[in-house]
């Protein structure tokens, strides 16, 4: 089964950033979660997926298409959600719907209304009137609409209160039930992506940290707490992060590097990528 996306030693430079050399996949039928601070690259690789910029190098494979060699047509397949959804000001969420009839070949407009109901998006009030978080459960229920292979959202529950977040987080787990179905979202809601994602990309200015299963970064990491003597026999490249106080050592490590005889406590995907970003950033 061909990937849903493949990304080798994609690279792209503006004044003061630079994706640097990015390599990641998405398995079909999985969902990838794409971590990151602002300005670390999730938008700017997500754009580069959808050839809204063109990339400096590398290679890009969506749905087994080069969104810069291929046409328009396989974008029928690709449901988005970006911070700016680019629809008129003036229309509301009927009209919407008519124009996403004409633009899809596959659109299904009762499924349309099943959400517009179930995130309770009001009808008949126009686009530039609705709040951020109410935009954002409309660009939802658009690309949840036609009949979508491949799911691509950037911070798309941004502005969402708790509980429409976790309903719209229960949507995209029933999406990918069938197997041929795959979502890559980015969020700096951690906590979210922990809850719905097979896969953990890392991203820090530009540079890719860590890309992998998240039942594996679970069982690879673990927070020694220890003296610095026991510390010591630790492998250096094991250590992630380290902070001392007057009791003794609190390490982030591989669990494989762990010495006989001391165990390491559970740590959550959010501190592990916090403590990776502050670790890049020692000289």
């Amino acid at each position: 089964m061909v990937n849903a996306i493949e990304i080798r030693d994609l690279c792209k430079s503006y004044p003061g950033f630079t994706l640097d050399h990015l390599n990641m996949t998405l398995p079909t039928g999985y969902i990838l979660g794409l971590v990151g601070e602002n300005g670390a690259g999730k938008s700017t690789t997500i754009r580069l997926l959808l050839d809204l910029i063109r990339r400096d190098s590398g290679e890009i494979s969506v749905l087994g298409n080069d969104p810069a060699e291929s046409d328009a047509s396989w974008k029928n397949d690709i449901g988005v959600v970006l911070d700016s959804m680019g629809l008129p000001l003036t229309v509301n969420a009927v009209q919407v719907g008519k124009m996403m009839a004409d633009a899809f070949s596959r659109w299904d407009a009762e499924k349309y209304d099943y959400y517009l109901d179930r995130f309770d998006v009001p009808r008949d009030r126009r686009f530039g009137e609705m709040s951020n978080g109410t935009k954002m459960k409309l660009g939802i229920a658009i690309a949840l609409s036609h009949d979508a292979k491949l799911l691509i959202l950037d911070e798309a529950t941004n502005g969402l209160d708790p509980l429409v977040r976790d309903d719209v987080n229960e949507v995209l787990m029933e999406f990918t039930r069938e197997e041929n179905r795959s979502i890559l979202i980015s969020s700096h809601i951690v906590s979210d992506l922990e809850k719905i994602c097979d896969y953990i990309a890392f991203l820090h200015k530009g540079k890719l940290m860590l890309c992998e299963e998240k039942d594996v970064l679970s069982s690879q990491y673990g927070i020694l707490s220890c003296s610095e003597d026991v510390l010591e026999t630790v492998a250096p490249e094991a250590v992630i992060h380290v902070t001392r106080n007057t009791y003794g050592c609190r390490a982030v490590v591989r669990r494989d590097s762990i010495p006989e005889g001391h165990s390491a406590d559970p740590i959550m995907i959010e501190e592990l990528f916090v403590l990776m970003a502050k670790e890049g950033e020692q000289p």
